[in-house]
């Protein structure tokens, strides 16, 4: 069995492209969809009803591309949303997840630090999270006030480093070797971050990209054999815009389809 239909992905801006370019190397042969909602950026601030109704609207978008899965390429929407999209709709969803598991093992310190956005911090998924993975490291979070916002606009390496610095101190001093980029839009800093701190960082890109690849095998959904992938960018905003901050990225050496 096969299905030529597309999968959908969305974030509140350009963050969920992370999963987006993971997802385009493990399964080229898929036409991909993305949909940034940069008009509502961002979610981190949002409450969680305010994160709810953009998430319907976000996947009602999709929707109209007859979407085989969809994936909620935001951690903020991923913890506050998943479970109310899962049971209003009838199409499969995978979420991210803040790799606190891996960062555990990884950790020979037994100190992991996670950068996440105000949302995701304050976000009973996190603390479920911690609770059932951190495998007796101690974890810290900082909620990184700003940094997916500079991420977002595009912001020169000269603008963010001074503030992403001003989070990763406290982790460093505390002997943290681990660090965990709990947003999407992070994915963009991670050469700043390991420049920064010398230690590992890990980010759930590639994971919930192959966990994508397993849910539509396991349901004999893959696109047909010699199929010819591509990726289509929607925005709920500016597209010049969207397009100018992707361009940026690649630039900066983002590897972005």
């Amino acid at each position: 069995m096969t299905d030529a239909r597309p999968i959908g992905f969305f974030d509140s801006g350009i963050g969920g492209v992370a999963v987006l370019a993971e997802a385009h190397k493990i399964l080229p042969a898929e036409q991909l969809i993305y949909y940034a909602d940069n008009a509502n950026f961002p979610y981190g601030s949002k409450s969680a009803e305010q994160v709810r109704a953009l998430s319907r609207a976000a996947t009602e978008r999709l929707l109209q591309y007859s979407p085989k899965l969809i994936v909620v390429a935001c951690n903020t929407a991923s913890s506050v949303a998943l479970a109310d999209l899962r049971q209003r709709y009838d199409v499969p969803f995978v979420g991210m997840v803040p790799a606190v598991k891996p960062a555990s093992a990884l950790s020979v310190s037994r100190r992991v630090g996670v950068l996440a956005t105000e949302g995701t911090s304050r976000g009973q998924g996190l603390a479920d999270l911690i609770d059932q993975f951190a495998n007796g490291a101690e974890v810290t979070t900082v909620p990184a006030a700003g940094l997916a916002e500079l991420v977002e606009v595009g912001a020169a390496a000269s603008e963010i480093e001074p503030r992403l610095k001003q989070y990763l101190e406290p982790l460093l001093t505390a002997g943290t070797d681990v660090v965990v980029l709990g947003c999407t839009h992070y994915f963009f800093l991670r050469p700043l971050v390991e420049r920064a701190t010398g230690v590992t960082v890990v980010d759930a890109a590639e994971p919930v990209a192959r966990r994508v690849a397993q849910v539509l095998d396991e349901a004999g959904a893959l696109a047909p054999q010699g199929s010819r992938g591509g990726v289509e960018y929607l925005t709920s905003g500016d597209s010049h815009e969207l397009a100018r901050v992707l361009d940026h990225w690649r630039q900066a050496g983002c590897d972005i389809p």
